[in-house]
């Protein structure tokens, strides 16, 4: 039997219901963001640039081929740069397009497909004009209900027929055939900007902040809740389900899963068929030198280059604009995109005590079965997901996790499930032993029903026409 799954894309009501507001578009000018934290003192703002550096490099499969002078592309991948899919308004941001006032380039995914002779098909649901994308998988069957879940990231592409690759004949996924059987789930690239501020929060900050408004929120149907680790219970908040404890995981996954670079974090090559492998593991790792000394790899200069960002600059200065960023707050968008949150004591200059504005509570919200994705990670179900921080969105370009619309408006409203529906997962998944022998067999099921944000929708839709243009205002002001 197949497996039931719906993945509801549905704007169709955007128009009927606010015909007159219009979103500005992105804004225009220089990037409000993509340089160092202005607090580091010289050292520190060095270290940054030289890290920036390193987020920018091109990987090959050897490191053999001039001009890009990283190594361990592959087997499987979605990109060659950090700085490819992290693009827009600059480097550490998200998908560029070309439609950008700022970095106007068509998706780099679709020239990637045959670089240096690969062979590879552009799958269709990645256009020169589109996000940047990854693909995962809801099952790993999804013509049996009886398939476990899958929810990894299957990369787009492989080395096959790359002229740094010969041998390897690893092909890529069926995409064609898990998106007529509605089992793929998109991912666009997450902004960077800012993010050693939301590392350097402390969980009782993000803790307390989630409990205040209790009632207020109660009213409106929120409620939210941190994920965390299952480790040490303490709060994980990268990603777009917040299932990354710290900016050095989030790298080093991003490295492994993007482009099939094994590193100290991940440190097993991901789809390590023979004639594919050209590396010893782990491929990204420190540089022993003479006396003992050492040079960090990779990962750690990601993970200083966002840790060591600024946060994007806001403009927000216009009457509109201002009137907008009032009533956020008063019909509760500002309950989950919480607008102010302060760090801890730092060891970076200047970054100590910071109140900065996210625009985010970092905590995970059911948002019903139209934005749903099947996938669970960490302790995030299939229908929640991290409060997206709405700092710098006014240059950003897609929207939501699957980057399915370019419009602030449609954005707003998808936030709403109008029908209160409900949708169930079931699946039986097997557990074995070491030797893969069967023990037992359990059925498990994940329910979810509504959007906590319908309630702070339906106060937006209230709105007049001038005050919706307000708010869209305001937010493209961020």
């Amino acid at each position: 039997m197949k497996r039931r799954w719906k993945l509801g894309i549905a704007f169709a009501f955007a128009t009927a219901c606010c015909m007159g507001q219009t979103d500005p578009g992105p804004r225009g000018g220089a990037a409000g963001a993509g340089g160092a934290f202005p607090g580091l003192n010289t050292n520190e703002q060095a270290f940054f640039t030289a890290a920036r550096a390193v987020f920018a490099e091109v990987d090959s499969v050897t490191g053999t081929i001039a001009g890009e002078e990283g190594k361990g592309l592959g087997p499987t991948f979605n990109g060659n740069s950090c700085a490819q899919c992290h693009a827009q308004p600059a480097i550490g941001g998200t998908s560029p397009a070309p439609f950008s006032p700022q970095v106007p380039v068509p998706n780099p995914q679709v020239a990637l497909a045959t670089l240096h002779g690969a062979l590879n098909t552009v799958p269709s649901f990645i256009t020169a004009n589109g996000p940047v994308r990854e693909a995962r998988f809801i099952a790993q069957d999804p013509t049996s209900l009886s398939s476990p879940l899958d929810g990894g990231v299957h990369g787009l592409y492989t080395i096959r027929g790359r002229t740094d690759a010969a041998g390897c004949n690893l092909t890529q996924p069926n995409f064609a055939f898990h998106l007529a059987n509605a089992n793929v789930s998109f991912r666009i690239p997450t902004p960077t900007f800012g993010l050693g501020l939301v590392e350097n929060t402390p969980d009782s900050t993000l803790q307390a902040n989630l409990a205040a408004n209790a009632s207020t929120k109660a009213s409106l149907g929120i409620a939210g809740r941190l994920n965390t680790s299952g480790n040490d219970g303490t709060v994980t908040r990268f990603g777009w389900k917040a299932q990354n404890k710290s900016l050095v995981v989030f790298a080093g996954e991003a490295y492994n899963v993007e482009q099939g670079v094994s590193n100290e974090v991940f440190p097993n090559e991901r789809s390590a068929v023979a004639g594919c492998v050209f590396n010893s593991t782990p491929e990204d790792h420190a540089v022993i030198g003479a006396g003992g000394t050492a040079e960090s790899g990779d990962v750690d200069a990601f993970a200083a280059f966002m840790r060591l960002a600024a946060p994007p600059a806001p403009t927000t200065s216009t009457a509109s604009q201002l009137n907008g960023q009032a009533l956020f707050n008063s019909i509760g968008c500002a309950l989950c995109h919480s607008a102010s949150l302060t760090t801890a004591s730092s060891p970076y200059t200047g970054m100590s005590g910071v109140t900065y504005h996210p625009y985010s509570d970092f905590a995970l919200h059911h948002m019903g079965a139209d934005l749903a994705d099947g996938v669970m990670q960490g302790g995030a179900g299939p229908d929640e997901f991290r409060t997206a921080p709405l700092w710098g969105v006014g240059q950003r370009l897609f929207f939501l996790h699957d980057g399915r619309t370019t419009s602030l408006l449609s954005a707003i409203l998808a936030h709403s499930d109008e029908g209160n529906q409900c949708t169930t997962i079931q699946n039986v998944v097997t557990f074995t032993d070491d030797t893969n022998n069967s023990i037992y067999q359990a059925n498990m099921s994940s329910k979810f029903c509504g959007s906590e944000a319908t309630a702070v929708t339906s106060n937006f839709r209230g709105l007049s026409t001038s005050q919706k243009q307000d708010i869209l205002n305001f937010l493209r002001s961020l």
